[in-house]
């Protein structure tokens, strides 16, 4: 009996999982119950994440296309 992560429940939930990780994960669900109610909750949770318009406030990005020009200013300067 193999033993998934959250992470790995993750990934099947987001279909980035291998051929051979789907097959074992979706025999797990069927016959752990424990594990099938973590996957449940993360799927739940999910969908309520989709759900939420979220965007960064404007500082926050003027923040990062600080940080970002900076980087390229210290880039040149090394040039």
């Amino acid at each position: 009996m193999h033993s998934f992560t959250q992470e790995d429940l993750l990934q099947y939930l987001y279909n980035e999982t291998s051929v051979e990780k789907t097959a074992a994960i979706k025999e797990a669900l069927v016959n752990q119950w424990d594990l099938r109610e973590k996957f449940n909750f993360l799927s739940a949770a999910t969908e309520k994440l989709e759900l939420i318009k979220l965007s960064p406030r404007k500082q926050t990005i003027d923040h990062i296309l600080d940080y970002a020009e900076k980087g390229l200013e210290e880039l040149h300067s090394h040039a």
